[in-house]
């Protein structure tokens, strides 16, 4: 797979790995031989970027580990600090000592003495935005950080971060169907050359086509409480999956193939982590980073996309408080 080199020189591949959903916001864990078995497929496939979270819990973070030990010095490992005690329940929690203590949490569940790429899971109100860096700045100093990333965070806090200790990455939602960073964010990023990691880059599957009106998600599934994934808003954003797929049928690709080639081609800087659980999704999601889009291709998807009004937020309230700040 081709290489892609992300802010401060971090070289990943084009394409990486999403592990939440291993264990996390989409339903039951996996058998954890099961997800260690596909980490190691991506990697065989050329994947070299793997992301995870103290917030997806310690068994993510202990399966990543686990996975990636026989390889660990031909992969970028990123993960996350932010929550109180690790939960996303319980609130924000950026403080020094959190960080600290975080990051030594991380590296004992990855097997490993440093983190590639460190992030602020969430921009967090009550720590100044230099405290944080300047942490993670001491981290890096010390050896167990390699570079300093950013989630959900807005223009200022970017700003502020970076000139404290340069970021390598944004990691924030970006797909056909949330565009949002397009208009202050991906413009910033350019200016300060920082690199961007799209996470649901698939619209959470959505655009894939394989979620209709009539698909039951677990109990468990986060997606439940999305107001985007609401049967009215599924029903009434077919209409853009079913687009996508005239487009793939005629390039002898996949939605799914079709919507990563969309985002790959948007900057040079860009990153994508889509997740799965299966390994036929992996394999078709790989072979999405060789689709080439044209101009022409781009200006229809263009078109489709600036005539179409997605239907519902992307997050309920009490979490779309927690992004852009």
């Amino acid at each position: 797979m081709d290489k892609r080199t992300l802010g401060q020189g971090l070289e990943v591949s084009a394409l990486g790995f999403g592990c939440m959903g291993l264990t996390f916001g989409y339903g039951p864990a996996q058998d954890r031989s099961n997800a260690v078995a596909l980490i190691r497929a991506a990697y065989d496939l050329g994947v070299t970027f793997f992301d995870t979270a103290e917030a997806y819990g310690q068994l993510n973070e202990e399966i990543v580990g686990e996975a990636l030990a026989p390889m660990r010095d031909k992969v970028v490992i990123a993960t996350k600090f932010g929550f109180r005690e690790g939960d996303n329940t319980k609130g924000l929690d950026s403080s020094p000592a959190r960080i600290r203590a975080v990051i030594e949490n991380s590296l004992r569940h990855l097997r490993t003495d440093y983190v590639d790429l460190f992030y602020q899971h969430r921009v967090d109100p009550a720590v100044p935005m230099e405290d944080v860096a300047g942490t993670v700045m001491d981290l890096i100093a010390q050896g167990k950080v390699r570079q300093f990333g950013l989630s959900e965070a807005g223009v200022d806090s970017i700003r502020s971060a970076h000139a404290v200790q340069p970021v390598a990455a944004l990691q924030s939602e970006y797909s056909m169907w949330w565009r949002s960073p397009e208009v202050e964010i991906l413009p910033l990023l350019e200016e300060l050359g920082i690199g961007f990691v799209p996470f649901s880059p698939l619209g959470k599957g959505f655009l894939t086509g394989a979620i209709t009106t009539e698909t039951e998600l677990d109990a468990s599934d986060f997606r439940n409480i999305v107001p985007r994934f609401s049967a009215d808003n599924r029903a009434a954003n077919q209409h853009l999956v079913e687009r996508i797929s005239q487009i793939a049928s005629r390039l002898g690709a996949t939605n799914a193939q079709v919507a990563l080639a969309w985002v790959l081609a948007q900057k040079p800087w860009i990153a994508p982590i889509p997740g799965t659980t299966k390994l036929s999704r992996l394999q078709e999601n790989v072979a999405g980073a060789s689709v080439n889009l044209t101009q022409a291709d781009l200006a229809e998807i263009a078109g489709i996309l600036d005539g179409f009004m997605v239907s519902g937020d992307r997050y309920p309230a009490a979490l779309a408080a927690r992004v852009g700040r």
